[in-house]
């Protein structure tokens, strides 16, 4: 018997978590948390049946907060089995979830001074999640895990992890499990990166698999081309120095800021827009450029030769780095133009809450928006063209003029998500379960896969057990 029960990212984009069930053992893949609104804030949980159960490990596939986020929340639970990751995703999980844990423990006493003031006591559901106690538990726990190799994660169960593209040290989980008198093939997908993506290979998928979970979170369209994209970025940033105006670029500090700064780099250096100030304003994205430069191995040729040959550097000569807040509140009083990348990437906390606040209403300035917004986000309002938004309490007229990139995602376009599964498919699958995408975006994939591979894709719901 394996069974397979999402406890996140069934028919959305966070909360990734799957429980993999077989007579002998019982695995997690990934527990990552819920982004967007309040109501999703109160999902962050270890569910009833994770709880219950006698879980011997947990498998990461990147160190993305929607896949790792709560790992804490899991040690805090009592879990104390292994994690298995690769070198880089544990690096990157490290400043993820420090992060995390600061952010909760920071909003907790802004919370505990107002309750004071009103005479009032905080709910247990005011608690942070999880702390840095937490996380250091759950850092201690990882196991290292090398791209291609074969490992026993437990009992029937072995595990190999291949390049998903999608960030640096990111995998697919290939999962050879032995039910009953046969081997079979469990593939997750993981977050499944585009063609050419700076800094990192292109995806490479297991060559096999009875059972694959498939992520498709643009299974619905492709992304434009490129070059295309860098035409409209040129374009915006064009413009934007025609009216002296300000450019804000909401960032995944992890991924999206060093893919951006890349392709501002390339831009310089083939002179089509001049070295104007930049302005990176996410400690947590300087933290990652320092694990970019230790795991220089992973990179692909390109941005190998950019790196160790200082063309990079001097390409990017215009940076700042904000560190402190003081350095970032220091832009307000800066004439454009400039650039501004800033976390969080769907405008639900961090610097760029601020860069919002000070600038939506100014029609020269220019917020391009360059990763998924996740539904209740304050970036996906934006993308959906809301007239005026809340921010920090206080209403905002959107006069800002808003761009969506799509060309710069991390993540598969429905064409490369198809040639990826049929990598995978060449020797037949099963059961293909479709999950960490909303069902405007899954339901076209499966029609996709039945048409060009005939095979039936199931789409699975939170909590709901599939028997494959």
């Amino acid at each position: 018997m394996i069974r397979i029960t999402p406890y996140g990212a069934a028919g959305e984009v966070t909360g990734s978590a799957y429980m993999l069930e077989t007579d002998a053992a019982t695995v997690l893949i990934d527990f990552g948390m819920f982004q967007g609104d309040k109501d999703d804030d109160a999902r962050n949980v270890v569910p009833g049946a994770v709880h219950r159960a006698t879980v011997n490990a947990v498998l990461l596939t990147h160190g993305h907060l929607d896949h790792a986020g709560r790992l804490p929340v899991l040690i805090r639970d009592g879990y104390r089995g292994p994690i298995y990751c690769t070198h880089a995703t544990r690096d990157i999980a490290e400043i993820i979830l420090n992060d995390a844990a600061h952010i909760q423990e920071s909003d907790y006493e802004r919370k505990q001074r107002r309750a004071q003031r009103s005479g009032r006591k905080l709910s247990r559901y005011d608690v942070p999640l999880f702390d840095h106690e937490d996380v250091e538990q759950a850092l201690s726990q990882m196991v290292i895990i090398e791209y291609g190799g074969t490992l026993s994660v437990a009992t029937g169960v072995q595990a190999v992890f291949h390049d998903a593209g999608h960030l640096l040290g990111s995998a697919s989980v290939e999962l050879r499990i032995q039910d009953a008198d046969r081997e079979r093939i469990v593939v997750f997908s993981g977050d499944v990166g585009p063609q050419n993506l700076p800094f990192l290979h292109d995806p490479e998928p297991p060559r096999k698999a009875d059972v694959v979970v498939l992520e498709s979170t643009y299974g619905d369209r492709d992304h434009r081309s490129l070059e295309e994209t860098l035409r409209e970025f040129q374009q915006i940033i064009v413009d934007a120095i025609e009216q002296n105006g300000k450019i804000f670029i909401p960032s995944f500090a992890i991924g999206r800021v060093q893919q951006m700064m890349f392709h501002i780099a390339e831009l310089v250096r083939d002179r089509r827009i001049p070295a104007i100030p930049i302005f990176l304003d996410s400690p947590m994205a300087i933290r990652a450029n320092a694990v970019y430069r230790k795991h220089t191995e992973l990179f692909d040729t390109e941005s190998s030769q950019l790196v160790e040959g200082g063309q990079l550097l001097h390409d990017l000569r215009s940076i700042r780095v904000c560190v402190t807040a003081d350095e970032s509140k220091a832009i307000n009083d800066e004439q454009g133009p400039f650039i501004v990348i800033a976390g969080s990437g769907m405008c639900t906390a961090g610097r760029i809450m601020h860069h919002i606040r000070n600038s939506i209403s100014d029609p020269t300035s220019h917020f391009v928006i360059v990763g998924y917004q996740a539904r209740g986000s304050l970036g996906r309002k934006l993308v959906d063209g809301a007239p005026g938004v809340k921010i920090m309490g206080e209403y905002h007229n959107v006069r800002a003029q808003i761009h969506t990139l799509g060309g710069f995602s991390a993540h598969a376009g429905q064409t490369e998500l198809l040639d990826w599964f049929g990598a995978v498919a060449q020797s037949g699958v099963s059961s293909l379960l479709l999950t960490h995408g909303e069902d405007r975006a899954r339901k076209p994939l499966r029609d996709k896969v039945q048409e060009r591979f005939g095979v039936s894709a199931f789409l699975p719901t939170y909590s709901e057990h599939c028997e494959v």
